[in-house]
């Protein structure tokens, strides 16, 4: 199992919810509304700003999935081409291992669990 963590512009996440929700094998997903900075350096290139005008950070949204392994690379390339703008701040995607997950209502863990 693996987790994907998604950070991507917020009003993509209706379109990679959808997207996420084709992909048969998902069971669900975490949103996260975050506040950060990359190599933007808090700078939100989608309006204009006064040159005296300083943000430190820009408002993003996290994505989180556990997924079976076979899953993996389906679901990054899903997030990635359905978030992707071509602009500067469009997001990263973290893949990450899971040991092990527990259905806290049932007892089912591992696989079964997600």
């Amino acid at each position: 199992m693996k987790k994907i963590e998604a950070i991507i512009k917020p009003f993509r996440l209706d379109e990679v919810r959808s997207a996420l929700e084709e992909i048969n094998g998902i069971g669900g997903m975490t949103v996260t509304e975050i506040r950060g900075f990359g190599r933007q350096k808090g700078k939100d290139t989608s309006y204009t700003m006064p040159s005296s005008a300083v943000i430190d950070f820009v408002s993003k949204v996290k994505v989180e999935l556990v997924v079976r392994d076979e899953l993996v690379a389906k679901v990054v390339e899903c997030i990635a081409g359905t978030a992707r703008s071509g602009r500067v701040g469009d997001g990263k995607i973290f893949v990450l291992p899971v040991d092990d997950a527990v259905r806290i209502r049932t007892g089912e863990s591992g696989a079964d669990a997600i």
